[in-house]
């Protein structure tokens, strides 16, 4: 098949490639001729594991371009919709300029009996506003949502846990429904799940996902500040309850919580959009998610301060992590950067460590003091504060290593994926968030 795909960041340029290596012929739509060069030869213009092995084989194979020029899209028998909907500025509410610049521009180079398909995160109701714009055009669209993972999103789109396509009724629907299970016929062949529901469903399938996932993670992190008020231990009331199948030990994992550019964006966008909807009452909970969310961070700031007699003043403190989740160099809402920053606003004297984010967390934060080399970064520190769980820190940094580096003997452990008895008995104050 030929399919085009209108924006290539992190989505976009992860579904390009990943089509390509499925057999299709694909051309990449963005507007920034910086991103299209670099794509262009095969270079990835963020960190994804699998992703620049694809690229290159994809650009190499002639089944892969990308281009500024959206007429080149004409001809493509499924069009995918892949901008960012970021959250606006003036509200919790999701910016949709780039999505109605997508398909404003896309419109005039539609056909009868094609198919746009949109994979970018909506507010419901936008598929059925966008569906009246392409009216005239003859063209069909359809609502394809992403359950990309960062850091597993190559996997993610190559072998889906499901495939969902919202699309009207009648036979335009159901020939566009056609069209995308012959463009995922490879992960269907190989059992992942495709769904077919209406267009509203499909967009409240994403955020209803994400919605119950930080529901999940705050719940976990709720039961923490409680933990730490009667001294109990979270990770293994994690442990208990995981053991039960209605609730599972997945994403029960208490610490600093979620960032990044979707979850917390998303919840925030869901729950404007049901006020909208006169619904708001339905999910005034996610408000609440989001504030447990928040207020793990500063007591992450806390620990630290804690821990070091109660100011942080001139002490020097090495965080390690800057991006949001271990495997992405994504610094957006993270949780690591906010907590350096708040240190350093403290008055320590903050070093942030990572191994793939260090250059974007510059370009947010150019007042903190980066450091590369993760022994480098904690040498003569007072305290260690561990924030993104990489495998570097979390299983490679042992106590006994850290002992012989640092001045002090402290580790707030935001995310508690560290042995605390064995940090303990190398002679360290270990604190985690809601373990005793």
């Amino acid at each position: 098949m030929r399919l085009s795909v209108i924006g290539c960041g992190y989505l976009g340029a992860v579904h390009a490639a990943a089509m390509a290596s499925l057999g299709h012929d694909v051309v990449g739509v963005d507007t920034d001729a910086a991103k299209v060069e670099a794509l262009s030869a095969g270079r990835a213009p963020f960190f994804e594991p699998g992703l620049p092995e694809l690229l290159e084989a994809g650009v190499a194979s002639g089944r892969l371009r990308f281009t500024t020029d959206i007429a080149e899209a004409r001809g493509a028998a499924v069009h995918f919709i892949a901008v960012g909907t970021p959250q606006r500025r003036d509200s919790d509410a999701a910016d949709l300029t780039f999505v109605d610049a997508a398909v404003n521009a896309l419109a005039p180079h539609l056909a009868s009996g094609d198919v746009v398909a949109g994979k970018s995160t909506v507010p419901v109701g936008t598929a059925a506003r966008l569906a009246s714009r392409l009216a005239d055009t003859g063209a069909t669209l359809v609502w394809n949502p992403e359950f990309l993972r960062e850091g597993w999103a190559v996997e993610d789109t190559l072998r889906p846990d499901r495939l969902v396509v919202g699309a009207p009724d009648g036979e335009a629907g159901a020939a566009a429904v056609a069209l995308l299970q012959q463009a995922y016929a490879e992960p269907i062949a190989t059992g992942s799940p495709f769904l077919v529901t209406d267009l509203a469903t499909a967009e409240l399938v994403k955020v209803a996902a994400n919605a119950f996932l930080a529901t999940k993670i705050s719940f976990i992190n709720a039961m923490a500040e409680i933990a730490e008020t009667v001294g109990a231990d979270v990770s293994h009331l994690a442990d208990a309850l995981g053991y039960d199948d209605r609730i599972g030990r997945r994403f029960l994992g208490a610490g600093i919580g979620f960032g990044g550019g979707c979850l917390p964006k998303d919840i925030r966008a869901f729950a404007a959009r049901a006020e909208e909807l006169g619904r708001g009452e339905s999910i005034a909970f996610l408000r609440e998610v989001d504030e447990i969310n928040l207020r793990r961070r500063t007591r992450a700031v806390q620990l630290v301060v804690e821990a070091l007699g109660g100011s942080v003043h001139r002490k020097r403190i090495t965080v390690l992590g800057a991006a949001f989740k271990p495997h992405s160099d994504d610094v957006r809402d993270s949780p690591a950067l906010e907590v350096a920053v708040r240190l350093h606003g403290l008055g320590a004297e903050v070093r942030v460590t990572d191994p793939q984010a260090i250059e974007n967390a510059r370009r947010v934060h150019p007042h903190l003091t980066y450091v590369a080399d993760r022994d480098a970064a904690i040498t003569d520190a007072d305290a260690i504060v561990l924030v993104t769980e990489w495998d570097e820190y979390r299983r490679e940094l042992t106590p006994e290593h850290a002992s012989s580096l640092t001045a002090g003997r402290v580790i707030v452990d935001g995310r508690n994926c560290l042995d605390p008895a064995a940090w303990r008995a190398a002679g360290w104050q270990y604190e985690g968030l809601g373990r005793r």
